[in-house]
């Protein structure tokens, strides 16, 4: 099965897409007091979440996601249609890496995909070129609560621990000004949705792609259990450009 619709199933009870409730969102957007008429980028947009509750709680902004995938798009426009925020909301299918914006903007949104850019290194660099001077980015990474057996790291990723992660996304020239370390149960909940979202739709969907679906949730949900859980952190930094 194709990994993007993968993803999409995985996704489809916790469109968030990221280890964090819906409550302690709200309060990292509201936490950037965006100002008047305030411009919006978010790379790796998915459908949309991030910038739909964004528009939501400021009434007078604008946003521009980015995305590889177009498939959440048109959940995106529904859930924008609903909201009444479709016309502050534009879509563009294409690389975050590559994609020729129409800045600066007051704030860029970058969570759980630094890795369109090479890592968090790199992102934060190419956010200081779409930013406004004192504007803000917000970025989603992943980090080594405790040091992984080398076997983890293989299958994970090489992250530092938190501190290394807060002075890779300083060292362009930002400073943190606000951040959220997801919890355990925001962790749980978003694994047990991942893995169960797949597994109902398989259940659901006896066949190929059932069969595939079901593969890749069983085989995530042992690599969480048996590996990752209690271990690897994420952390979402709310930082102002120095």
């Amino acid at each position: 099965m194709n990994r993007d619709i993968l993803s999409d199933l995985a996704h489809a009870d916790h469109p968030i897409a990221s280890p964090i409730s819906e409550e302690n969102l709200s309060r990292l957007l509201r936490r950037a007091r965006l100002p008047a008429g305030a411009k919006v980028l978010d790379l790796g947009c998915g459908s949309a979440f991030w910038s739909l509750r964004l528009l939501e709680l400021y009434g007078d902004a604008t946003a521009a996601g980015v995305d590889i995938s177009d498939r959440g798009f048109d959940l995106a426009r529904r859930e924008a249609a609903l909201r009444g925020v479709e016309d502050r909301l534009t879509l563009h299918h294409g690389s975050a890496a590559g994609f020729d914006a129409a800045g600066p903007y007051d704030l860029v949104l970058c969570v759980g995909a630094t890795h369109a850019f090479g890592g968090l290194a790199a992102t934060m660099e190419a956010i200081g070129k779409l930013v406004s001077p004192g504007g803000l980015a917000l970025v989603g990474e992943g980090f080594w609560e405790r040091p992984p057996s080398a076997k983890l790291e293989e299958q994970i990723g090489v992250y530092p621990d938190l501190l290394g992660t807060v002075a890779q996304a300083e060292a362009g020239g930002f400073r943190t000004v606000y951040a959220h370390t997801s919890e355990l149960g925001e962790w749980d909940d978003y694994e047990w949705s991942w893995t169960g979202s797949l597994l109902d739709w398989a259940l659901r969907n006896p066949g190929e792609d059932g069969d595939a679906a079901a593969a890749a949730a069983l085989a995530h949900r042992e690599l969480w259990l048996g590996g990752y859980r209690d271990r690897l952190g994420f952390v979402t930094l709310l930082l102002r450009r120095a």
